[in-house]
């Protein structure tokens, strides 16, 4: 008798809590409904605008649902959607391939005539995983030239990056953050992710602090203006406005290097900057000049060598990472095979697409780019679970749950998020930030051993976001 009272008290208590409610959907156990409804109440209290659905990965039943079929904004669970199309339609094998041409003979180790690059809007020509060393793929082009009996290039460099279409920077993203990292333009010739890492030391006091740019290459105007200091406060300032960098302020003598990546305004010349820079390195001269074009000219080419990365790593990064960098490439690639135009618009037209043909109803949801930036994208929670579940079962459905970040995992925040047992490594989830927003959806497996899909998707939050969310997981895996 005294246990029953406690459980009216208890489900009183969270309909006090809930107010008005939304239609709930429900075939879980009472203890799992219970518990879900109590966190729910909780995260009501640091969001204005809630969302929740629980499907049961096996049956595709609906274990629990709150306001789950209202659209909010998703920020970067928009990714899910976009490396879920991407590796529908080409495959987990598909790999990008950056060519490397020459024309013209070769006299005395003068290659008499351009070079040429075509682009594959391939995102990882970098150091990622060179140990950091951001010309290292260059140096394997350098390898095969000097292999060919190249020491010094005399015509132009050609780059081709007529794959994808302009604009380079999404018209819906924040004009004040362009120079951040997470809103580096978007072509189809890309280095070091369209971003130059600026690192500053202290120099001698009182006089200027010391400058170091990462990968090396003249692409940026540097306006150094700060100063060292002995005492006082430390307030650096670094940041680009066209073509020139800034970096403004003093910093203190007893202090380690501050560091910034900043994006560059034009990906097509950092490459070939980089390109030059790198074959000079290896000891190949360049001649001619740069040219930027959207085809190479009609010329005899002659392969010189093929960078090829593969398309899981990309997918890797850009989940794991929510590199949003990469997911716009993947994004505007997929207009480019898909539709037949690498453009924001193809590519949201091709993930929109695919989001159909896993079964969500189309004119449901909206989307305006390939990462989350945009406060465009506007998916349900139910959304998120039918797409979460219909890659559950896909063919490279193990491919794409790899790709996510998983609790306990050492990666930023979620190597002490949900860390301990029984949920480390139990769950495998997007999160997704913007101001006001707060995203999570992935997979979580319960202490039963039954395997859920679930999506909370936060809006106009005023609280601990992510603690609602990850409360409401772990009922999920307890209860469940």
């Amino acid at each position: 008798m005294a246990r029953r009272k406690l459980a009216v008290l208890t489900l009183a208590l969270v309909a006090l809590l809930l107010g008005p409610q939304p239609p709930v959907e429900t075939s879980s156990t009472p203890a799992l409904y219970q518990a879900l409804e109590v966190q729910v109440a909780q995260a009501l209290r640091v969001t204005a605008a809630l969302g929740v659905h629980v499907v049961d990965l096996d049956t595709g039943e609906s274990i629990y649902g709150y306001n789950p079929d209202e659209p909010r904004v998703i920020a970067s669970n928009t990714k899910l959607f976009t490396t879920a199309a991407i590796l529908d339609a080409l495959g987990p094998g598909y790999t990008f391939e950056t060519r490397f041409l020459m024309h013209g003979p070769v006299r005395d180790g003068v290659l008499d005539g351009p070079v040429g690059v075509v682009g594959s809007g391939d995102p990882q020509i970098s150091g990622r995983d060179y140990a950091g060393d951001s010309f290292a793929p260059f140096r394997e082009w350098a390898r095969a030239l000097r292999e060919k009996g190249v020491e010094r290039i005399a015509g132009d460099v050609y780059l081709d990056h007529g794959l994808y279409d302009p604009p380079l920077v999404h018209p819906d993203w924040p004009r004040d953050q362009l120079t951040r990292w997470y809103e580096a333009p978007v072509d189809a010739l890309s280095f070091s992710d369209n971003c130059i890492l600026v690192r500053v030391w202290p120099g001698r006091s009182g006089g200027p602090a010391q400058i170091e740019l990462v990968p090396d290459v003249p692409v940026l105007l540097l306006r150094n203006t700060s100063r060292t200091i002995g005492k006082g406060g430390q307030n650096l300032v670094i940041h680009r406005d066209g073509e020139e960098l800034f970096v403004k302020g003093n910093i203190r003598s007893n202090s380690g290097p501050v560091e910034a990546w900043v994006t560059v305004p034009d990906p097509v010349r950092y490459f070939g900057q980089g390109l030059i820079a790198a074959l000079a390195e290896e000891g190949i001269r360049v001649d001619g000049r740069l040219r930027p074009v959207e085809q190479l000219p009609s010329l005899v080419w002659e392969r010189v060598a093929v960078h090829r990365s593969d398309l899981l790593s990309a997918i890797r990064v850009t989940n794991k990472r929510s590199q949003n960098f990469y997911a716009e490439s993947l994004a505007k690639h997929l207009g480019a095979v898909r539709c037949g135009h690498g453009s924001w618009q193809d590519g949201v037209k091709a993930i929109g697409e695919f989001a159909v043909s896993v079964g969500i109803p189309k004119g449901s949801f909206s989307m305006a780019d390939g990462s989350g930036m945009s406060r465009e994208n506007r998916f349900a929670p139910r959304h998120l679970t039918i797409l979460l579940r219909h890659m559950f079962f896909h063919e490279a459905g193990s491919e794409f749950a790899q790709s996510l970040p998983f609790s306990g995992e050492d990666l930023g925040s979620w190597k002490r998020r949900m860390a301990e047992p029984p949920y480390a490594g139990n769950v495998f989830a997007k999160t997704g930030t913007l101001e006001g927003v707060s995203a999570l959806s992935g997979y979580a497996k319960a202490v039963s051993g039954k395997a859920y899909a679930f999506s909370i998707l936060l809006n106009r939050v005023g609280g601990d976001a992510r603690g609602a969310q990850d409360a409401i997981v772990r009922a999920l895996i307890d209860n469940g």
